[in-house]
């Protein structure tokens, strides 16, 4: 005879009651002292409190693998990087620099210039400090060179008579909230997929890591990405067609040694290597977009193989396994709400990368040079915050899941393009839209025209150069679905003059308004 199961209980009242009505139904002449103090209660109680925390448990597991619903610290952060969303311990914050130095006057011909000779090099990562808050800026400072994307203002500093004496240089550089420190881990024999563990607070990023024999270890999202961004400094020997609007040249490159990161706790960063050991040597790599759907080149069946995501690249090791040597792991640390800093207080500067460029100075006018270093930032510092909260990277989390980084609709290209990193060019406008078709013709591919220009040295509007277009796609193959067409065009610069007459009222200056009014409509046309 089936007996009447239910499934719905789920506290230890309903299946303590469930297991009395079971007994008096089934078994009423067997047992039928339901006191609180006799023994059938005391087991059928057991029963309930069992069942009760098997279920809670149950409950309590499957709501862990959801991370809308997840509230264990340990299993939101394993859903958001499960996700590919990376946590953060703190956030620094960023402020514009200015950094000045003086340089003494020399003639040339009849003309009065600065000397460059006496030129200073301001090393990246060099240290800024603001009432016990460190800055450091990232990008190297180099006072003997000006260009559009790095220019250099110039003007007169100290006159004797009629003739300038000193020059007073500026450059403005982006500074972060942080402090550089260092660590250290020793290999022996390699294991697949070894871990290291930094316990630090405030942790911001990795800056590097170097092995014992100066080789580089970078950074990917994921151990199956064998390609990284490697810039490349833009100089006639790199660029026969060097252009001064990108610094840098954009290339891909295919790197064995590599780790991916993970926060597992507020105070602990974790460093995953890869799984094997390889002899190939790296490899710089510019792909060709029409060389997509050619073939591999190689003729065996690979289609149980791993391939990265991000290439098309055939990879059995997700990186090598770093043996034998000692890895140095450099880190920032700082950020915070803290840092923070009101204008006009990052004045001290480091001077141990401090370099000329020259040797065989003046050493009386290299000292007055060298003490003349000054900085400061014209606004306050900002976007300083503590790490993410939980709910933070529960909704961040969500966030991303939609996106996955990929550009789907033409907005997310040009988002994307215009977020290319200064270093390889900076676009100034861009426009992104389908080619317009005649009536008889259809379009076999999704194909998007994107239009872009770049700025001058004045800060007009000039056509982007071949360097910068080749960076912006280089820059956007790591992101292209790839049934999408990306053409990338110069777009149109239209000059337009704008005539006006305007009536002044009694008892108001004609030139002032006429300025004020020339002003206005500059203003107007700069931000369309």
């Amino acid at each position: 005879m089936g007996k009447d199961i239910k499934y719905i209980n789920r506290d230890f009242t309903d299946f303590r009651q469930r297991l009395i009505e079971f007994s008096k139904t089934y078994f009423p002449n067997t047992y039928n002292d339901f006191s609180p103090s006799s023994p059938g209660m005391m087991f059928m109680e057991q029963a309930s409190y069992v069942g009760d925390v098997l279920s809670f448990y149950l409950d309590n597991q499957i709501q862990e693998n959801f991370i809308q619903y997840a509230q264990q610290t340990n299993n939101i952060y394993e859903l958001a990087y499960m996700f590919g969303y990376k946590p953060k311990t703190s956030t620094a914050a960023q402020v514009s620099v200015d950094v000045y130095q003086q340089l003494p006057a020399i003639t040339v011909g009849s003309d009065v210039v600065p000397d460059y000779s006496y030129a200073l090099t301001v090393a990246e990562n060099t240290t800024i400090n603001a009432n016990g808050v460190n800055f450091i800026i990232q990008d190297k400072i180099d006072f003997s060179i000006s260009s559009s994307q790095d220019p250099t203002d110039v003007e007169v500093y100290q006159i004797s008579g009629n003739t300038p004496q000193y020059f007073l240089l500026k450059k403005t550089r982006t500074a972060v909230s942080s402090t550089i420190q260092t660590t250290q881990f020793n290999f022996t024999d390699p294991e697949q997929f070894t871990t290291i563990t930094l316990n630090d607070s405030n942790i911001i990023k990795i800056l590097d890591v170097v092995d014992s024999d100066g080789n580089k270890w970078y950074e990917v999202d994921h151990l199956g990405q064998e390609m990284v961004f490697n810039p490349v400094k833009n100089t006639n020997i790199n660029n026969p067609n060097n252009q001064e609007d990108t610094p840098y040249l954009l290339q891909l490159k295919k790197v064995q040694r590599r780790f991916a990161t993970r926060l597992i706790s507020n105070n602990q960063i974790q460093l995953q290597f890869g799984s094997g050991t390889s002899s190939d040597s790296d490899e710089n790599i510019t792909p060709n977009p029409n060389n997509v759907g050619l073939g591999l080149p190689f003729s065996k069946n690979k289609l149980t193989a791993a391939y990265s995501p991000s290439n098309f690249l055939y990879t059995d090791t997700y990186g090598i396994a770093p043996s034998n040597t000692t890895l140095t792991v450099r880190y920032l640390t700082g950020g915070g709400v803290n840092s923070n800093v009101p204008a006009n207080t990052l004045t001290t500067i480091s001077t141990s990368t401090v370099n000329f460029q020259q040797i065989n100075l003046n050493p009386t006018t290299s000292d007055y040079i060298f003490q003349s270093l000054f900085t400061t930032n014209p606004l306050a510092a900002s976007g300083g915050k503590g790490g993410d909260t939980i709910e933070e990277i529960r909704q961040n989390t969500m966030m991303l899941i939609a996106s996955q980084l990929r550009s789907v609709t033409a907005d997310d290209y040009l988002v994307r393009a215009l977020s290319m990193p200064s270093d390889y060019g900076a676009l100034s406008k861009a426009f992104i839209q389908q080619p317009k078709l005649t009536d008889n013709q259809v379009s076999t591919v999704e194909s998007l025209n994107l239009f872009v220009l770049a700025q001058d040295n004045n800060g007009n509007l000039s056509t982007a150069s071949d360097t910068l277009k080749n960076n912006l796609r280089t820059y956007m193959s790591q992101y292209r679905m790839i049934g999408d067409v990306i053409e990338i065009r110069d777009a149109f610069i239209i000059n337009i003059g704008v005539n006006f007459d305007i009536i002044v009222l009694p008892n108001y200056n004609n030139n002032e308004v006429l300025l004020k009014c020339i002003n206005k409509l500059k203003e107007h046309y700069e931000n369309l």
